[in-house]
């Protein structure tokens, strides 16, 4: 072999050695990305999957006045007042609302913890603005309030127990004020209650029956009204049709 076939020889050698070192480097560096891609993909399912359980354990709230558990969801932070603030005594309350006025009153020697902490948020402003969130018309016939998300999943960013006052024989006559809970739950009182306007027979749970803290004295008929215009889509437990908003809470 001439001396500059061997030099050609050895210059394409040296090529294919070059473009050897060239592919191996270029393969690392796309196992590198890849391996990065995977590790920063696996970082955001992780924050993605951490987010979710934190969402899935926020604090329960209230449930409906026939037991029925609602989503969990907090919507402020109040501190529960001792139940000696309701002082053993009645309470006037007048709730003025979108619908009528109401007039109530509250039994701060039957349910102490719960007149506390009804008049307690009342006179802190937490029901103004708030809206009357369900209407049952079958089985039980109450509206719920107390909800300022309005949706049935809010509270005051604490819960309370026992059951207060409970009837013995599961019978709450028209004019009963009493607190929502979670069914099952005697310790998972809020902010939510429900206005009895007709007599209602709502069976007590493996916790108990429902705390119950005040009569209305006036205003019935307009509840009675708001039930008569049914719910927002005609079945016995929704939305009331007519809305109903409280604007202003007064205590004495």
């Amino acid at each position: 072999m001439s001396t500059k076939s061997r030099e050609r020889e050895q210059a394409r050698r040296r090529e294919e050695k070059w473009e050897r070192h060239v592919a191996q480097l270029r393969a690392k560096r796309q196992r590198t990305w890849s391996i990065v891609g995977v590790v920063a993909a696996l970082v955001v399912i992780g924050v993605a999957v951490w987010w979710a359980l934190s969402a899935a354990q926020t604090p329960g709230t209230d449930a409906g006045g026939d037991g029925q558990a609602t989503t969990p969801s907090a919507s402020g932070e109040h501190t529960l007042p001792p139940a000696s603030a309701a002082e053993g005594r009645d309470w006037t309350t007048t709730l003025t609302t979108s619908a009528g006025d109401l007039t109530l009153t509250l039994d701060g020697a039957a349910a102490p913890q719960a007149v506390a902490s009804f008049v307690s948020l009342a006179e802190s402003g937490y029901f103004d603005g708030t809206s009357c969130h369900r209407l049952t018309t079958s089985g039980i016939y109450v509206l719920q309030c107390g909800d300022p998300t309005g949706t049935g999943t809010g509270d005051p960013g604490y819960k309370f127990g026992p059951i207060e006052n409970a009837p013995t024989d599961d019978v709450y006559p028209a004019g009963t004020v009493a607190m929502a809970r979670q069914g099952g739950d005697g310790e998972s009182m809020g902010s939510q209650f429900f206005l009895v306007y007709e007599d209602s027979t709502i069976p007590s749970d493996v916790a108990g029956g429902y705390t119950v803290f005040g009569t209305i004295t006036s205003g019935l008929d307009v509840v009675q009204a708001v039930a008569d215009a049914g719910t927002q889509d005609g079945s016995g437990d929704g939305s009331p049709a007519t809305p109903v908003t409280i604007e202003g809470v007064e205590t004495q």
